[in-house]
């Protein structure tokens, strides 16, 4: 029998990546399982989703902490460990964490990013690229660390980019794509870590 490693996801929005990752960690051979779903705006959609797949769905509003990102992320490392929490996966969360969170989960917390790193680093990935006029896009697991979307990366997905392409008909594409390999990069991390 599989052993199980003990997930949180993070979130900001509708949490498609999360939603894949949680599907693909049903498989009984998947060496993962989403104990919590975390995230930093109630109103996020994918926080009522992960309730009704009985995965602990928690929102933490960063709004009440102000400036201080670090109290913020504090409340959020309590509700890890109150779960039992052993990996994070960053899943469309919109905030940059601080060196102190970072830090806490070094080598334990990975990210998805839409684009193929190192370009396009940070927001509005699809419209720059089509911009800079590259022939091809894509996105990118990697490990996170105290630089933004800076990481070790793990894996990456490649699309092409097309004449007609809009931001949102490339972005649409590359989203397919991550789907598949968030999923696929997990495993394989995880596979990694228990030979370590």
């Amino acid at each position: 029998m599989t052993v199980k490693t003990r997930c949180a996801a993070f979130i900001s929005g509708r949490g498609s990546n999360m939603m894949a990752l949680v599907e693909a960690a049903k498989a009984p051979d998947f060496p993962a399982e989403f104990v919590v779903v975390v995230s930093n705006d109630p109103a996020a959609g994918g926080l009522e989703w992960a309730a009704g797949q009985g995965i602990a769905a928690v929102a933490i509003d960063h709004r009440p902490y102000g400036k201080d990102r670090e109290a913020h992320e504090r409340a959020i490392d309590a509700v890890l460990e109150t779960h039992g929490v052993e990996f994070i996966c960053l899943a469309g969360y919109m905030r940059v964490l601080t060196p102190w969170l970072v830090e806490k989960w070094q080598g334990r917390m990975i990210n998805i990013h839409p684009a193929l790193l190192p370009d396009f680093k940070g927001l509005h990935t699809h419209q720059r690229c089509l911009e800079a006029g590259h022939d091809r896009h894509g996105a990118t697991v990697h490990w996170v660390s105290s630089g933004v979307d800076e990481g070790d990366i793990i894996a990456q997905a490649e699309v092409p980019v097309l004449a007609d392409d809009t931001a949102d008909t490339l972005a649409a594409r590359v989203l397919v794509e991550e789907h598949k390999l968030y999923p696929a990069a997990l495993r394989a991390v995880m596979s990694n870590l228990t030979k370590l």
